[in-house]
Order: C-alpha cells, then sequence, then structure tokens
C-alpha cells in the first residue's frame, strides 16, 4: 500500500490541497497562513469566509509573543494543542483557570461560570494575550472588564464555539477597539483556538 507515512509530508500534501480547493480570496501571505491551518486543523473551508483578521492583529500578536508574554485560555483543550517547543522557545507560558480551586469556588459563590472567574483572574494577572476557544461567557466578561477600565488587552483570539452566546460574544468582542482574530458566527473551538495560536507562533520560529 503507498501511502505518505511522515508526518510532516502530511502537512505539507495537506496544505497543498488546501491551496489548490479554497478558491479565490484577498488574503495577504500571513492571513492565508491562518487561514490554512484553521482549515487543516477543521477539514472545513466555511473559515475562509467566517475568519476575522483585523488589520494590524497579527503584527500586534507577533510582536507579544516575541516578548516572552503569559497566554490565558479558557480551556486546557487549547492549551494541549498549542506547540509546546515553539512556545519554549519564544519564552511564552500558557495557562488556564478553569480547573483552580480558588476559582471554582469563587464562580459557586457568586453564581458565575468558572469560564468568567478564570478570566477575571487572568486579568487580576495582568495577563494581556487572550485565546477563547469554548465559552462565551468570558468572552462577555473580558469585555465588561475592558469597558470597567480594569483590563489591558492587547490581543484576543475569538473562537467560542456553540449555539448559546457564541456568535453575540464574538461580535461583542468585535465592538472593542483592539487587535483581534475572530471566528464569526456559531463555529469554532479550542482546536481552532489553538491553530491560530500555532500559525502566529510559526511566524516567528523555526518548527523542529
Amino acid at each position: 500500500m503507498d501511502y505518505i507515512k511522515k508526518p510532516m509530508g502530511i502537512e505539507v500534501k495537506s496544505f497543498e490541497i488546501i491551496g489548490e480547493e479554497m478558491g479565490p480570496h484577498s488574503f495577504n501571505d500571513r492571513e492565508l497562513t491562518i487561514i490554512k491551518r484553521v482549515i487543516h486543523t477543521t477539514a472545513d473551508f466555511e473559515y475562509k469566509d467566517i475568519t476575522y483578521i483585523r488589520e494590524g492583529s497579527i503584527d500586534a500578536a507577533c510582536a507579544l509573543l516575541k516578548e516572552g508574554i503569559k497566554i490565558y485560555t479558557d480551556t486546557k483543550m487549547a492549551l494541549s494543542g498549542m506547540n509546546k517547543r515553539a512556545l519554549k522557545k519564544l519564552g511564552c507560558e500558557v495557562v488556564c483557570y478553569v480547573s483552580d480551586e480558588e476559582v471554582a469556588e469563587e464562580a459557586k459563590r457568586r453564581g458565575i461560570t468558572r469560564s468568567m472567574a478564570g478570566v477575571e483572574k487572568a486579568v487580576e494577572e495582568g495577563i494581556q494575550f487572550f485565546v477563547f476557544g469554548n465559552a462565551p461567557t468570558a468572552l462577555f466578561r473580558l469585555k465588561e472588564l475592558m469597558l470597567e477600565g480594569k483590563a489591558d488587552v492587547k490581543f484576543v483570539i475569538g473562537a467560542p464555539i456553540g449555539f448559546v452566546g457564541a456568535a453575540e460574544s464574538k461580535e461583542e468582542i468585535e465592538e472593542m477597539d483592539i487587535p483581534m482574530i475572530t471566528v464569526r458566527g456559531r463555529k469554532g473551538g479550542s482546536t481552532v483556538a489553538a491553530s491560530i495560536v500555532n500559525a502566529l507562533m510559526y511566524m516567528n520560529v523555526d518548527r523542529d
């Protein structure tokens, strides 16, 4: 049986197929890199039309990554999907507080989601780079904290998935004048969010 066995060979061939099948577009090279990686992760070409990359956001994200910043994400799945070697090369750290005991207790006491309490903790720690792949409530809460003047947010990936609040949370965060990449509508997810982070990191470090 003849088939591609090397992991990078499979990825290279996949990206070739994506480029052949995605059709006309107006993305620049770096935007296209992000879109192709999301499509590679999902096998869904609709992401070409629903992924929003605000002008200047790639530059902003890359500058932050080069500083070796701390990244907050709303799910352990997104954290797991981020390339650890690339993070190490950049000197970056990723945290997720949804399973933190203090966060869980605070959420229960106030009757809010753990994701909301988690993002509050991240803001208190001064984190500026946020990645959301699951929880609309966290994205809503981040906007509230920004409006209250409590959050110094420099970059957001907004890709919550689902039927309750997912699309609306992304519409809300897009009202803020900050660098961001969002997936509009109901689609998204932790794997999508992680793939966007990986695409940005690969613009700054060589892959092993």
